[in-house]
C-alpha cells in the first residue's frame, strides 16, 4: 500500500472564487517540496483534477496560506498561490481578492485572531503585493458568523458580509500604478492601459478585437483565434509592465471593456489569463475601475464616471456587477490618487479536515514546471 500523508486544512468560499487553506506551519518550508504537495492536493496536472479537491476550472483551483504575522500593525500573513488545473505550474505572481475574503473567517477559527466583539478588524499582510488590507467580519458571542443578508453577484444565497479595505495596492506587482507612464500605450497594435492597482491588468477595448464586450463566457471560451491574439498581447506588455517573461505567470490579466448596459460604471470581459472569468477578481475590478479614471485612457472613454471624491463604481461583468468604492486623494488635480479602495464580499467555511497526499509527492522526482 502507497503511504499517504495527511494535511489539516480548510475547504472555504471566499467571494466568487474556492480553495484550500492551510496554516504555513502544516505545509512544507521548502518552496519545490510544497508547490510538489499542492499540485497533489489539487489534482494537477489534470484538467479534470480528478485525484484531488481542485474544481477544474482557475477560480476553484486556489490555495491560500496563512500564519500569524511578525510585521507591526499586522494580524496575520497571506500568501495566495494559483494551481493551474491541467498544468504543473503553482503560481504566486498574483494577488487575489476573493480568496482574501477567506482569510480573517479562517485566522479566527485557527485560532491566530482572537474575536473582540460583534465585529472583529484582522489586518493582513498580502505577501504576493506586499500590501496591507483590513477585513472586518461579524463574530457574535466571539464565533465566526457565515449567515446574513448580504448577497454578491456571482455567488447563491445570502451570507454575512466581509468588509475588506486596501490600503496601499498602487502598484502592488509593477511597481507603479502606470508601469510605462502612459495611461495609454499600443502594444500588439491594440490601444490599451497597463496599469496595476492591485492587479496587473491589460484593459483594452472589446471592439479593437470585433468584439461588443457583452458576449456569454461560452462564446468567448470557445474563440480560438481571439485567445491566441490576447496571450500574443500579454506577452507583450509583460516586459512592458516590468514583470518580465509572463508566459509561466498567471499575471497580467486582459479585460476587454465596453459601454455599461447595466447602469453601472464600465462592462467587462477579464481573461485570467488563460480562461475567461465568469465575473471578475476583486483586485481587478479595482484595477479596471482605476482605469476608468484616467482622463486620456481607453476606458475612459465608454465609462460612465460617478461624482464626488468617493466614487461608487459598479463593474458589470457576465454574471451580474462588483461594487467597489474608491476614495480618491484630495487635491492632485487631474491626477488620479486612490486613498482606500473598499467593498463587500462574504466567505463561508465548507469543509475542515484532513487532505491526503500520497508520501511520494514530496519527492524531487515530481517536481513542477517552472
Amino acid at each position: 500500500m502507497t503511504e499517504q500523508i495527511g494535511i489539516r486544512c480548510a475547504l472555504m468560499r471566499g467571494g466568487t472564487s474556492k480553495g484550500a487553506y492551510f496554516l504555513a506551519a502544516d505545509l512544507p518550508s521548502e518552496r519545490g517540496a510544497r508547490d510538489r504537495v499542492l499540485l497533489a492536493v489539487m489534482g494537477s496536472p489534470d484538467a479534470r483534477q480528478i485525484d484531488g479537491v481542485g474544481g477544474a476550472h482557475p477560480l476553484t483551483s486556489k490555495i491560500a496560506v496563512v500564519s500569524r504575522s511578525n510585521r507591526l500593525g499586522c494580524d496575520v500573513d497571506y500568501l495566495f498561490l494559483q494551481v493551474i488545473p491541467d498544468k504543473a505550474i503553482v503560481s504566486d505572481s498574483q494577488n487575489c481578492g476573493n480568496i482574501l475574503a477567506g482569510i480573517a473567517p479562517f485566522a479566527i477559527e485557527r485560532g491566530l485572531v482572537a474575536p473582540t466583539g460583534e465585529r472583529t478588524n484582522v489586518r493582513i499582510y498580502m505577501v504576493n503585493s506586499e500590501s496591507m488590507a483590513e477585513l472586518t467580519v461579524e463574530t457574535p458571542r466571539g464565533r465566526v458568523r457565515y449567515d446574513g443578508d448580504a448577497s454578491i453577484d456571482g455567488v447563491p444565497g445570502h451570507h454575512a458580509p466581509v468588509v475588506q479595505a486596501f490600503l496601499d495596492t498602487e502598484g502592488s506587482q509593477c511597481g507603479a500604478l502606470l508601469p510605462t507612464g502612459h495611461a495609454v500605450d499600443e502594444v500588439a497594435g491594440v490601444r490599451c492601459t497597463l496599469i496595476d492597482n492591485g492587479m496587473p491588468v491589460i484593459v483594452m477595448p472589446a471592439a479593437a478585437f470585433g468584439l461588443g464586450g457583452y458576449e456569454s463566457v461560452a462564446q468567448l471560451e470557445g474563440n480560438a483565434a481571439l485567445k491566441e491574439r490576447l496571450e500574443v498581447l500579454r506577452l507583450e506588455a509583460g516586459p512592458l509592465m516590468r514583470l518580465g517573461d509572463v508566459r509561466a505567470q498567471t499575471v497580467p490579466k486582459l479585460s476587454l471593456v465596453a459601454p455599461p448596459r447595466e447602469g453601472g460604471m464600465i462592462a467587462t470581459r477579464t481573461f485570467t489569463p488563460f480562461s475567461l472569468h465568469t465575473s471578475i477578481g476583486v483586485l481587478g475590478a479595482v484595477t479596471v475601475a482605476t482605469a476608468c479614471l484616467l482622463p486620456d485612457s481607453p476606458a475612459h472613454e465608454m465609462a460612465r464616471i460617478p461624482e464626488g471624491a468617493v466614487k461608487r463604481c459598479d463593474i458589470e461583468h457576465p454574471t451580474g456587477r462588483l461594487t467597489v468604492q474608491l476614495e480618491l486623494e484630495p487635491g492632485t488635480g487631474e491626477a488620479v490618487k486612490i486613498r482606500r479602495a473598499a467593498l463587500v464580499r462574504t466567505a463561508r467555511m465548507l469543509m475542515d479536515g484532513t487532505v491526503y497526499v500520497p508520501a511520494s509527492a514530496r519527492e524531487p522526482t515530481a517536481a513542477p514546471e517552472a
